[in-house]
């Protein structure tokens, strides 16, 4: 962790392209359509790049003699309106409105921090409660605790909870704040979560003690009654035919009451996350040190580093949910290589949203891609190519960048 935290505290007032949402535009002599073109293993699924929904976003750090970083992003089909489903890659822009949250209510609320224990209860038709989470050193849930889940094996529940904590209502609040205009999050995962059960939120208690003695915050139930925001974006119905429950209905899958977000909005996030400074001071996230530290940490570690949670290496290899780069059969990362992203995985479609570093190599990128692996067009059929197609697609992308970025030799900026 020592090494780790050297690094980002080299960084210090940093300048370079302004860090927005909307990154920056693909630019003449762009590597990565060249890379792309050149590399047999990627040429498949880059010729049908329409048919897989094909985008990559690709932004190149470059140094310059105060260690300062300068980013140059290239992009490839890059489509903020052509739609894919998010899945769990939104979960990070979540985690950031959920520790916002908490850093307000802690400015007048003395002894709340994100391992206070939290307890939560139900008040609409399908809510559950939660009071112990056998998970944690202390045997109780807290945000810290969603968080390290969430970060470390994308679990689904964690998400829930954040979803529950901030509101529908103020998490897209947040989200328009910060400038991510394409990004909407409008249900919990994995539940079937849609309306009207989408807009209530739990009530939640948060304690001074792990007793549940001393509360420090209540948060009643809560509902949401005004209208979704609103994304204009394009084919919202995707596929030839669909399963809903055991019946294949020959139409469309309609995503217009989904999640949704882009590749420019995701790597933002993880900008913002990894390199603070470089956000200008009237878009930077609410977030203090010691909330920045802890997203990094488990933005990168591996499951089998955790101690609480705990996860056996044979369930959660190393390479568990890192798509670019080390994508596929169960193994490790490449030795010296450290990735913090988030993923996502549904309907077809795989997400991956990475920072990419090798300190030793003088290797740093930032990688996000998007790729529709659904060659029957039939969706909730549980037959996607993720294995022989996505996967490997990938894990090849991630190879390739990383390559061109361990040859690349950059001029130092003055």
């Amino acid at each position: 962790m020592e090494v780790f935290s050297q690094f980002f505290c080299r960084i210090g007032c940093l300048s370079g392209l302004a860090l927005l949402p909307a990154l920056a535009q693909a630019q003449p002599g762009n590597p990565l359509r060249r890379l792309l073109r050149q590399d047999a293993a990627l040429a498949p699924v880059v010729r049908q790049a329409k048919a897989h929904r094909l985008q990559i976003l690709y932004t190149q750090i470059t140094r310059d003699a105060q260690g300062q970083p300068h980013f140059r992003s290239y992009q490839f089909r890059v489509r903020p309106r052509e739609y894919f489903y998010p899945a769990s890659s939104i979960k990070l822009p979540t985690a950031v409105l959920a520790l916002e949250k908490l850093r307000a209510l802690s400015a007048s609320i003395p002894g709340l921090t994100p391992e206070s224990p939290w307890r939560i209860d139900s008040a609409f038709a399908g809510q559950t409660r939660v009071l112990h989470d056998t998970s944690s050193a202390t045997g109780r849930a807290s945000l810290a605790q969603y968080l390290r889940k969430m970060l470390l094996v994308s679990d689904n529940d964690a998400y829930n909870r954040l979803y529950e904590f901030v509101g529908p209502a103020a998490l897209n609040e947040g989200l328009q704040r910060h400038g991510l205009h394409h990004t909407v999050l409008r249900h919990r995962l994995s539940v079937g979560d849609q309306d009207p059960g989408a807009r209530h939120a739990n009530p939640i208690t948060i304690y001074a003690d792990t007793a549940l003695q001393r509360p420090l915050y209540g948060q009643p139930a809560a509902v949401f009654a005004g209208e979704w925001p609103g994304v204009r974006q394009r084919r919202l119905r995707i596929g030839q035919a669909h399963f809903q429950g055991n019946q294949r209905l020959e139409e469309p899958l309609d995503f217009s009451t989904k999640n949704t977000t882009s590749l420019p909005d995701l790597q933002w996030v993880l900008r913002a996350i990894l390199f603070p400074e470089a956000v200008p001071a009237s878009q930077q996230l609410a977030l203090d040190s010691a909330d920045t530290r802890f997203l990094r940490r488990y933005l990168s570690m591996v499951p089998q580093a955790s101690q609480h949670p705990r996860y056996s290496p044979a369930a959660y290899p190393d390479n568990y949910a890192k798509f670019l780069l080390a994508g596929g059969a169960a193994g490790p990362l490449p030795a010296g290589v450290q990735i913090f992203n988030k993923i996502g995985q549904a309907y077809g479609f795989l997400i991956d949203n990475a920072y990419i570093r090798n300190p030793e190599q003088n290797v740093e990128f930032l990688l996000s891609a998007v790729v529709y692996v659904n060659s029957d067009g039939v969706l909730n059929d549980d037959k996607y190519e993720y294995d022989t197609v996505g996967l490997p697609f990938l894990h090849r992308l991630g190879e390739v960048v990383y390559e061109y970025e361990r040859k690349r030799k950059p001029q130092k900026r003055r």
